[in-house]
């Protein structure tokens, strides 16, 4: 860019159309992405806890459910970003290698995802603890790097990258009416 002002916006310049959407839906996402390690959190803990408690009832239900939550909230919230959001960012010169290392943290997940469901005792507690670092780390990439970089494109649009996907903004967002404008986010 030839003036390196306009790039940083000058004060009292008018921001551009969808700016407030936008900003909107990363406040959506960053919530969503709160409660969903919340929820994570608080399954890997009860997992752990029933393993360390050696209480083998305790443990094989907070299992049950943790893998439950993984397979309808975790997964489908990765294949979500996986599309518009990461699509978008990732056509992006200074963006690209970014959303390469997310795509291999999704295969990562998966990967200790599966690893969590066929073990059980320890290995499960010690699964359950890694799918919460790793899960922790890989949101916060998203929140302080990616969403940010998105919102800031001129080219992309993060209200329209998310619109309509309750996977990547939560449920409650979704029927609140979203972001405003007639959009769903």
């Amino acid at each position: 860019m030839d003036n390196p002002d306009a790039a940083a916006g000058m004060p009292g310049d008018v921001p551009p159309a969808g700016a407030d959407d936008d900003v909107r839906a990363l406040e959506a996402v960053e919530q969503h992405h709160a409660a969903m390690l919340k929820r994570l959190d608080a399954l890997a803990t009860a997992l752990i806890h029933a393993v360390t408690a050696g209480n083998a009832v305790a443990e094989h239900d907070a299992h049950e459910v943790l893998v439950e939550w993984c397979e309808t909230d975790l997964v489908p919230h990765a294949l979500a970003e996986e599309g518009p959001l990461y699509g978008g960012a990732g056509r992006t010169p200074e963006a690209r290698l970014l959303v390469a290392a997310l795509l291999a943290e999704h295969q990562v997940i998966v990967g200790v995802i599966e690893e969590l469901r066929r073990s059980s005792g320890v290995e499960g507690a010690v699964a359950a603890g890694t799918l919460r670092g790793l899960v922790g780390m890989h949101l916060r990439t998203e929140n302080r790097v990616l969403l940010p970089f998105v919102v800031e494109h001129p080219d992309l649009s993060l209200a329209s990258a998310v619109g309509g996907l309750e996977e990547l903004v939560g449920e409650s967002h979704i029927h609140r009416g979203g972001a405003g404008s007639g959009t769903s986010v």
